[in-house]
């Protein structure tokens, strides 16, 4: 098996080495990822300026694995990965993670790791986002097992490479010991939003500005949802598309108003 692994905390966060180092005792891994902090830059690309790749040599005696450094966003460091890179040697997944904190629900669009994985499947690659459920991650040990877990169900055989090329799926770890996992659940987008989300405050000029902050309110109260899972202990994996097509108006409109 061969991955691509990228990330949107940067190439020397500590999730990203801890799941490039898992994959590397299963796997032939390169790694592409910004050469700093890209959280919440949702699907963004770099037009109007040069990418440069830098490899990073010293940590590739740890991972086993090339590594670059991209000054660029996570969908820029996927699609130049894929694209420029690989010199034909084309991985069969692609891994964007591990994220320090999580990406349910609608902040999804906004999420720099959910969108590498999406640039992954955009490509025609079957692709997987990788997250842990908190800001205060001591240990992502848990995370990468169960990437490499899903990982290989998907590498088995069983299913088609059309089927492969068309997943994306959307892992969301609690940051809890593997006893006190309550297992793992298929799930669907739940309701993630923000009340309070913007602080105003003054600076030392006098002038008024605004910090986005907000405290997360999650509707538990929705089945399957992964909200919902994750809030009971167990770990979400939620199959995502780049298709936001609202089908079920689609008819309506044609029909009653156009």
């Amino acid at each position: 098996m061969k991955v691509l692994i990228t990330n949107d905390d940067g190439v020397q966060a500590p999730g990203i080495l801890a799941l490039a180092r898992r994959f590397s005792k299963e796997a032939e891994v390169i790694v592409v990822a910004p050469e700093r902090e890209k959280s919440a830059t949702g699907h963004a690309i770099t037009m109007h300026k040069p990418l440069r790749a830098r490899r990073v040599s010293e940590l590739e005696g740890d991972i086993k694995g090339k590594v670059y450094s991209i000054n660029g966003t996570p969908s820029d460091c996927v699609k130049l990965g894929l694209q420029a890179l690989i010199n034909g040697e084309e991985p069969d997944l692609v891994i964007s993670g591990v994220n320090r904190g999580a990406n349910l629900g609608t902040d999804v669009l906004y999420s720099g790791t959910v969108s590498g994985a999406m640039e992954g499947l955009i490509l025609g690659y079957p692709s997987l986002a990788v997250s842990v459920v908190d800001f205060d991650v001591k240990d992502y040990t848990l995370a990468t097992d169960y990437a490499v877990y899903i990982a290989k169900k998907l590498h088995d055989g069983s299913l088609s490479n059309e089927t492969l090329k068309k997943i994306l799926l959307n892992i969301n770890v609690p940051n809890l010991p593997e006893e006190k996992i309550n297992g793992m659940e298929i799930t669907h987008l739940g309701v993630r939003r923000y009340e309070d989300a913007f602080e105003k405050r003054i600076d030392p000029r006098g002038r008024e500005y605004y910090w986005m902050a907000g405290d997360i309110v999650d509707d538990t109260s929705e089945k399957n949802a992964d909200v919902t899972c994750v809030s009971e202990n167990k770990v979400s994996v939620t199959p995502i598309k780049y298709d936001i097509t609202n089908y079920d108006l689609l008819e309506k409109l044609r029909g009653e108003i156009f």
